[in-house]
């Protein structure tokens, strides 16, 4: 029997928010003419001259329930992305007027960066000012996790060292969290330790939950901990995906519980081959398969080394569309960027 696999291709776009869009997209200039009301010639030309001279950038920015989550916004083209990226996460700084609505910067305000990045290594050392100690204790963890997930998402960036005044940083300057050597995307992110007796029996990994509210949901990585002797971790981040996240927990995940995979998944040559029951379909839709649900799929799969490519079968069959009545036809593929506000 030939196996067919069906999916959506997602490369080079990015995952969205509408309504977010809408709370930071500047208004735009129109011409009114009667019964019509048109973009003017010159906005379009002002847009396309924006959109020349800016480069969308993930920012980990926290949200009001806490979480650390990348918002994508158009920042100024430079030479020096990752600086300029950490300059946005200072509070009051530049991004003050791009922000979302319910989200704010993570850095102290008036603090001072300089980054230097070693091109053998892939080590970005990170130099702070004085001002960067100015922080609330619970903020500490999550500070570390924006810095380093920011600067990693540049592919010449592998790990993150922070420095203060030119010393190195050992520990955090107000609670005294350790700092490893070199911080990378392993540490971890929104980290989950919900119901885990025993860490030092268990290995992370990394899924997407929803967070937010109806009519403006984003994407939210959470670290959670799963047993040492759990051999496929593929079908273990499936399965944080449909157990969802911890009661307490503000967010929620798209999958429904009688959710299952009905075989193991199968990886070859960077593509990850899941093979689903039917409860995987949208229950108010035939053979349909919520987008939002394939997109946390793709983004905690890929988080996986070597996974570059998803592809979703239903019974091992082939007829499947995504809610919007757009038939799956190709392994889906991690977006460029995440939490856009737009394709």
């Amino acid at each position: 029997m030939t196996v067919l696999t069906s999916t959506v291709l997602l490369s080079g776009c990015g995952l969205f928010s509408t309504e977010t869009q809408k709370k930071i997209d500047p208004p735009k200039t129109v011409t009114v003419k009667e019964g019509t009301v048109p973009v003017s010639k010159e906005t379009t030309a002002k847009e396309k001259e924006a959109a020349q001279n800016t480069v969308k950038t993930e920012l980990y920015l926290i949200d009001k329930n806490g979480y650390v989550v990348p918002q994508t916004l158009a920042l100024p083209k430079t030479t020096s992305v990752a600086k300029q990226a950490l300059e946005y996460l200072v509070a009051n700084g530049p991004v003050t007027d791009m922000l979302p609505n319910d989200f704010r910067a993570v850095l102290p305000e008036d603090t001072e960066i300089s980054v230097n990045i070693n091109k053998d290594n892939g080590v970005a050392i990170v130099n702070f000012s004085k001002e960067f100690k100015n922080y609330q204790p619970e903020d500490e963890q999550k500070i570390l996790q924006s810095v380093t997930w920011t600067l990693t998402q540049f592919d010449n960036i592998k790990s993150v060292k922070l420095k203060m005044n030119g010393h190195n940083l050992t520990e955090m300057p107000v609670n005294g969290t350790p700092i490893s050597e070199n911080l990378s995307r392993a540490t971890g992110i929104n980290i989950d330790n919900t119901d885990v007796a025993d860490i030092t029996n268990t290995k992370p990994v990394t899924v997407y939950y929803m967070g937010g509210e109806e009519g403006s949901y984003y994407y939210v990585p959470v670290t959670r901990r799963i047993s040492n002797s759990e051999k496929d971790n593929y079908a273990a981040v499936v399965n944080e995906l449909i157990n969802g996240p911890s009661e307490k927990s503000k967010l929620v995940s798209e999958f429904m519980s009688d959710v299952k995979l009905l075989e193991a998944p199968k990886y070859e040559n960077g593509t990850l081959t899941l093979n689903f029951n039917k409860n995987i379909y949208d229950s108010f839709k035939e053979k349909e398969i919520s987008q939002s649900l394939l997109d946390t799929l793709v983004l905690s799969l890929t988080e996986q080394k070597g996974v570059e490519k998803v592809a979703v079968e239903v019974d091992g069959k082939v007829d499947i569309k995504n809610d919007k009545g757009k038939k799956l036809s190709e392994p889906v593929t991690r977006p460029e960027k995440v939490n856009t506000g737009s394709y």
